[in-house]
């Protein structure tokens, strides 16, 4: 495996693929879609990409403080309390997961 694609290369990419787009033009598109995925997910907690991924919207309750026990050193420990916060999952759709396998 290579290392990930750049804004920069992926903007070049897509300027190839579609011959009658500047890359200014394909740099528009990218984030215009970033913009309204962000609303998107804001709004209604998730967004589709097509062909591609749905992202989720996930929250994640608070958690109180509580003991426990390392499973490694098999020792007492205090797990520290989390405010409830959101997250954020991909979900690749059927076509991502079969072009990968």
């Amino acid at each position: 495996m290579g290392k990930p694609l750049s804004k920069s290369d992926l903007i070049s990419k897509l300027a190839e693929e579609n011959g009658k787009l500047s890359r200014k033009e394909v740099k528009g598109v990218l984030e215009s879609l970033a913009t309204i995925g962000y609303k998107e997910m804001k709004k209604n907690g998730t967004f589709l990409v097509p062909g591609f991924a749905k992202f989720v919207v996930i929250k994640k309750p608070a958690t109180k403080e509580r003991k426990g026990i390392n499973p490694f050193t098999k020792e007492p420990t205090v797990f520290k309390a989390r405010p409830a916060r959101k997250i954020v999952r991909a979900r690749p759709v059927k076509a991502a997961k079969d072009a990968v396998a």
